[in-house]
């Protein structure tokens, strides 16, 4: 079985924590995004009205295909429920995220939610964070330079995240901002939540893709035989 049944396995398996009349925050990556098709039908063979909180231009658009109603945080503060992924989980479910560049709008609608589920499959999971993907940044396009030398200077290597595709250039955000990608000396990971408030203190960055264990409600991973559910 392939990464993408894994994904499929997960992200209907979330399926089962959706009620009529919920109001979902909508996270992304690859796996998400099969849920939102998944939701789509449905909502659509069972006549069920759900309203969606998208976490990114891109999710919004997904949605709006899909046939789900869409609504905006303001309007809906407190989501019953938010469905994300993640680039990595660790043992105590702390995250990296960030991957897809809409770290800051999922770190807000997430924490608002009532429940957070994170769906991945198998290939996420390690035994500490930033084992294989640096922590995304997003950082105000004023002060990238600076922002980077400060990282380097704390321990690690970090650089701004180019375009791999459409437009040449740096990554901005549906705000407005960039994305550095920052991977930390290992000794720097011993104390993530430390490492966090110690990059958040940074003057310029917006948010970081670490991810605090006590927002996630569970963690619903594929596997080639089924799903396992971290609590």
């Amino acid at each position: 079985m392939g990464s993408l049944e894994k994904k499929m396995m997960a992200a209907r398996y979330a399926l089962k924590f959706i009620r009529d009349g919920m109001v979902v925050g909508l996270g992304s990556g690859s796996t998400v995004a099969i849920f939102i098709k998944l939701l789509g039908e449905r909502v659509r063979e069972e006549g069920l009205n759900i309203i969606g909180i998208p976490t990114s231009y891109d999710v919004e658009i997904l949605a709006y295909k899909n046939g789900l109603k869409i609504a905006s945080l303001n309007e809906y503060p407190f989501p019953d429920i938010a469905i994300d992924g993640a680039d990595e989980v660790d043992p105590n479910k702390n995250l990296i995220k960030g991957g897809g560049g809409a770290l800051t709008r999922e770190k807000i609608v997430d924490y608002a939610s009532k429940k957070l589920i994170i769906i991945v499959d198998d290939s996420k999971l390690v035994k500490r964070l930033c084992s294989r993907r640096p922590i995304p940044i997003e950082v105000l396009s004023f002060s990238w330079r600076n922002i980077i030398y400060r990282l380097n200077k704390i321990g690690g290597r970090a650089e701004l995240r180019y375009t791999d595709k459409g437009k040449v250039g740096p990554v901005v955000t549906d705000n407005g901002n960039f994305i550095i990608d920052y991977m930390p000396n290992p000794d720097l990971l011993k104390d993530i939540r430390k490492l966090d408030i110690d990059l958040k203190l940074i003057p310029g960055v917006v948010e970081t893709g670490i991810f605090y264990g006590e927002m996630v409600y569970k963690v619903i991973i594929g596997y080639q035989n089924g799903v396992s559910i971290q609590d």
